[in-house]
């Protein structure tokens, strides 16, 4: 035991440190004004445009995402993530002088370019940085780092934004991403060729069955989160307000520590074996929602979908890492959050075309059955 803990490579080095730095300032500047940034368009007295900002900001955060990978090749990670630092945070200053509802739709827009630049140049150098024997844990220790700061950040604007105003809130975004800034020089200076990026890019990556298996999956999960966050506060409406607050709060750090064990279990065991475990448990959560009128159900329900979530998080993620050469590393981080994005916008408009007609309850539990398919898939799937 001792023996096998001394050969184990050291997991946080000093530029995954620095790096730490830059994924706190990034989950900051996206979700301390998420919330905020509708409530200051419907204010404004454009209710159509509290929907339109959130949809700007997902559209140009998908879209951006898939490019992001030529642009790593060309100015290299570092150049990279600086840029979607400042084109996260510095826009949205212009709020803090302009209701103009155009103009929130512009900031949004330069927002999710900024983001989608943030995470997946920072996804690609954060994979270079981790040991490939630990790439499980390590990828849980940086949700872990870019989680916490998103599950407060989120919460923390709406009630800064009420007590407050909007000015602080825009002011604390662009303040957080730019001092980020100051740890990317001390980030290593990977690059790729311009023929390296073209061989690995997210087109080859998309021809891939082997990454857009396990993109697949995650984005089917994804579309169940999409369901829960936008439906869940609404079918517990008539229950006490701690319920859904409870739940909201139960599904992600449930996913936090699920992340942390299934990284554990992943590095030991292989990834692809947490796929059907995940999946199961994701639907098994998703069916206990579907008892809005329990408080117990809901919350706990809640609970298990996030377990199941985390361990499809990270197991998706370090086997698209895993089976790329040197090189496809932004093609494999675009390729995920892309696939968290579109998930997510998926799943809360697709709930939201039958949930008129079906209810909440069995709007739950038809997002339930609809993970079960991605059993079938994740079957073919076992093998790292």
């Amino acid at each position: 035991m001792t023996l096998d803990l001394q050969l184990r490579p050291r997991l946080v080095s000093r530029a995954l440190l620095v790096r730490f730095v830059s994924i706190a300032g990034s989950a900051i500047g996206f979700f301390l004004p998420l919330s905020v940034v509708p409530l200051f368009a419907k204010q404004a007295g454009s209710e159509a445009g509290a929907g339109f900002a959130t949809v700007a900001l997902l559209l140009a955060t998908v879209a951006a995402e898939l490019v992001t990978p030529r642009l790593v090749a060309r100015v290299g990670y570092r150049w990279a993530l600086a840029a979607g630092l400042v084109l996260l945070g510095v826009p949205t200053l212009v709020l803090t002088f302009s209701d103009d509802i155009r103009v929130i739709i512009a900031v949004s827009v330069v927002r999710g370019i900024g983001y989608a630049i943030a995470v997946v140049a920072g996804g690609a150098v954060t994979a270079l940085l981790i040991p490939a024997d630990r790439r499980g844990e390590g990828l849980a220790l940086v949700g872990i780092v870019g989680g916490i700061p998103s599950l407060l950040a989120l919460p923390a604007g709406v009630w800064a934004a009420a007590h407050w105003g909007y000015a602080p809130v825009f002011v604390v975004t662009t303040v957080a991403t730019l001092l980020a800034l100051l740890s990317v020089p001390g980030l290593p200076r990977h690059s790729l060729s311009a023929s390296s990026a073209k061989e690995e890019g997210v087109l080859a990556g998309l021809r891939n069955p082997v990454l857009t298996r396990p993109a697949t999956l995650f984005a089917v999960s994804a579309a169940a989160v999409g369901v829960l966050v936008t439906f869940l506060p609404l079918a517990a409406a008539d229950q006490p307000a701690w319920v859904a607050a409870s739940a909201l709060l139960a599904q992600p750090a449930a996913a936090t520590a699920a992340r942390w064990v299934a990284g554990r279990i992943g590095d030991r065991h292989g990834p692809a074996w947490l796929l059907v475990p995940g999946l199961l448990l994701a639907a098994a959560g998703m069916a206990g929602l579907a008892f809005t009128g329990t408080p117990t159900a809901v919350i706990g329900g809640a609970f298990v979908f996030g377990a199941g979530f985390g361990a499809l998080q990270n197991a998706t993620l370090s086997l698209m890492y895993a089976r790329v050469p040197a090189g496809g590393e932004s093609a494999v981080s675009a390729i995920w959050n892309a696939a968290y994005d579109l998930g997510m916008a998926a799943g809360a408009l697709g709930a939201g075309l039958v949930i008129g007609s079906a209810g909440y309850p069995a709007t739950f539990a038809l997002t339930a059955v609809a993970i079960l398919p991605a059993l079938l898939l994740a079957r073919r799937d076992r093998r790292p």
